[in-house]
């Protein structure tokens, strides 16, 4: 096989594996090597389609830092007409030997948590903020800077 024949190859297969065609938003943000308890991670969502139900997910990437086997998060959701839905999630992160959960070929991890299915948009704009909420077991106080969560992302996904 050719040089110029192995390259078309490559990128044909790597057009083909990045196509995603069910994404409508998918955006990251960057919470540093500690994902501190006062940081608050923001979404603004774009204009969905008032008629089609969509998917939402939350997405965390971390490494094997993170020393639980859990995830807290609390992820309000402010609608067009001024009401904010709170919900206060758990997710398990790592399996019970400790290895982290999730997609990635290197320790570097990446878990889509399923927050809403078959959510129909009111028009206007949305916004999302996540904040983590991990506590120690017997402890009252948050974990301050939680360790090995190094970037926090939000998904919305057509249905079928």
């Amino acid at each position: 096989m050719s040089l110029k024949t192995s390259l078309l190859f490559l990128l044909t297969l790597i057009l083909l594996v990045s196509c995603d065609k069910k994404r409508v938003f998918d955006e990251y943000h960057s919470v540093g090597k500690s994902w501190n308890k006062d940081t608050i991670v923001r979404f603004d969502l774009p204009k969905l389609d008032t008629k089609k139900p969509y998917n939402l997910y939350l997405n965390l990437r971390g490494n094997n830092d993170y020393p639980y086997n859990n995830i807290f998060l609390i992820v309000s959701l402010q609608q067009p007409n001024k009401k904010t839905v709170v919900d206060t999630l758990e997710y398990q992160m790592a399996d019970p030997e400790g290895n982290l959960l999730g997609d990635g070929f290197t320790d570097i991890k990446e878990s889509k948590l399923v927050y809403k299915e078959g959510m129909r948009f009111m028009p206007g704009p949305y916004k999302v903020s996540i904040k983590q909420a991990v506590r120690q077991t017997g402890k009252v106080a948050g974990v301050v800077q939680l360790d090995g969560i190094t970037e926090v992302g939000f998904r919305i996904e057509k249905t079928n």
